[in-house]
């Protein structure tokens, strides 16, 4: 149901100053209207941070009484436009900034209790403050919120071996759209006791409920990191070296990110203060970390699995980080990659995933459909081993994106229509937000769909929480 009152008529405003604190008030801003990659202008909403949960389910219950629309505004970082809202009513935009207290740390439960505004890299640094693991890293930590991260489930480089953030989360707090509030924060590790509405508001983007706080797992924090960048053969020898550490290291292996050399260049030509590993790299490059026990003879089993792929013919070079200052040099060669993608602009990126074994399919295949379109740049990289690749094209070096926007369509429709045929999924860590509402209608099952609005319609009847996102009209 599309929301009825614009919150900018007197009376609505009336209310919510009477009812609110001062404070909860902000002023207009930019930030609050766009995206990362500008492709969508959100309206200059009203902006309301409350400090609290009770605050947010104030703000929650005067908008359902007055059916005016909500859009969750958390770090801003996501890529899918889930954050803004280009047109109907204009809607509250409500900002989660201010929610921001870690509510406690339990190393003995191994649970963090975080508000929804806690920037990421600050509760990976509480939980490194009590010898323990939030293992949940992406390349915007540094800015984006827990609560946007668990509303798109997050993804990040340790899927592989710790998951995505919904593995991450035992419970939330949830202002639901009536305004009322669930407090579903719990800390127990088996919980069998009906529906998991945790796992439903999480990835729901906002658009069921308001995440305000949620329970977080921790983990021992591992003595012993080994970091490597090898240069390998081809994609399908980078899953063979997995393979081998997989099979060697078990469980350990906690990230693999397969580079390709477009990336490298990328950094060359946009920021070349970063430090690259090879002087020359080769076609396709492998970031692997190993989460290891001191003295566990983790090291020497590493070595061995390097240098048995090297004889192999999987890799022409193998470097290990000596110390940790190396090791965090490895780690912002790729953690750059996306702010070089950026400055070079993309014509379209896609974050897609396959099963792992059809992953050099995808990117042969995927090569010849963009070259029959035209001479464009592709930059592959990704998270090898849950197979969600970052797919991204761009322009001929000198020529910008927008040159190209009559392309872009067919672009995305080449290469999602091999990732269906492959299997695979059109979204594998970014969400649907609004910029993919219409690739969910084209590739997505139809019975997915009407379950996805039948649960949008009992949960949220007036269509407040977030409109237009992630449920297809």
């Amino acid at each position: 149901m599309p929301v009825s009152l614009n919150p900018a008529d007197a009376a609505f405003e009336t209310v919510l100053r009477q009812r609110l604190p001062k404070t909860c008030f902000r002023p207009q801003s930019p930030h609050y209207q766009t995206e990362p990659r500008g492709f969508f202008q959100g309206q200059a909403g009203l902006v309301l941070a409350p400090a609290s949960t009770a605050e947010a389910a104030e703000i929650v219950q005067q908008c359902a009484a007055a059916g005016v629309g909500i859009v969750p505004f958390g770090g801003g970082t996501g890529l899918v436009g889930g954050q803004v809202m280009e047109t109907g009513a204009r809607p509250v935009i409500l900002s989660l900034e201010r929610m921001k207290r870690i509510r406690d740390i339990n190393p003995v439960d191994n649970i963090l209790l975080a508000e929804a505004g806690v920037v990421l890299a600050d509760i990976r640094a509480a939980a490194d403050g009590v010898g323990r693991l939030f293992p949940l890293s992406l390349a915007s930590e540094g800015s984006c919120q827990i609560g946007g991260n668990l509303a798109t489930n997050a993804g990040g480089v340790g899927v592989l071996r710790y998951g995505n953030a919904r593995d991450l989360c035992l419970g939330l707090e949830v202002v639901l759209p009536d305004g009322s509030i669930w407090n579903g924060l719990g800390r127990l590790r088996k919980d069998n006791t009906g529906y998991d509405l945790k796992n439903l508001l999480i990835g729901a983007e906002g658009s069921l409920g308001l995440i305000t706080a949620a329970s977080l797992k921790l983990f021992h924090r591992p003595d012993h990191q080994l970091t490597a960048f090898l240069q390998v053969a081809s994609p399908e020898a980078a899953l063979s070296v997995l393979a081998l550490c997989q099979s060697r290291l078990g469980g350990m292996v906690s990230a693999c990110e397969l580079i390709h050399r477009q990336g490298f260049d990328f950094l060359r030509e946009t920021m070349p203060q970063i430090r690259l590993p090879f002087a020359k790299p080769g076609e396709w490059m492998l970031l692997v970390e190993i989460d290891a026990i001191a003295d566990g003879g983790a090291d020497t089993r590493f070595e061995a699995i390097l240098g048995q792929a090297m004889e192999q013919g999987l890799a022409q070079d193998a470097l290990i980080a000596q110390n940790q200052v190396q090791r965090q040099a490895y780690w912002t060669v790729r953690e750059t990659i996306p702010e070089a993608n950026r400055r070079i602009g993309a014509i379209y990126s896609h974050d897609i995933s396959v099963p792992n074994s059809r992953i050099p399919e995808l990117i042969d295949k995927g090569a010849g459909l963009i070259a029959a379109l035209g001479d464009f740049r592709i930059n592959c990289f990704g998270h090898l081993g849950d197979g969600n690749l970052h797919y991204n094209i761009y322009p001929p070096r000198g020529r910008n994106r927008d040159e190209f926007s009559d392309r872009r369509d067919s672009i995305k429709h080449a290469i999602y229509d091999l990732v269906y045929r492959l299997g695979g999924s059109m979204s594998a860590e970014h969400g649907i937000g609004r910029l993919k509402l219409d690739d969910l209608v084209r590739y997505g099952q139809a019975e997915k769909l009407a379950m996805m609005r039948r649960i949008k319609q009992a949960l949220d009847p007036k269509g407040i929480m977030n409109p237009g996102a992630v449920v297809p009209p």
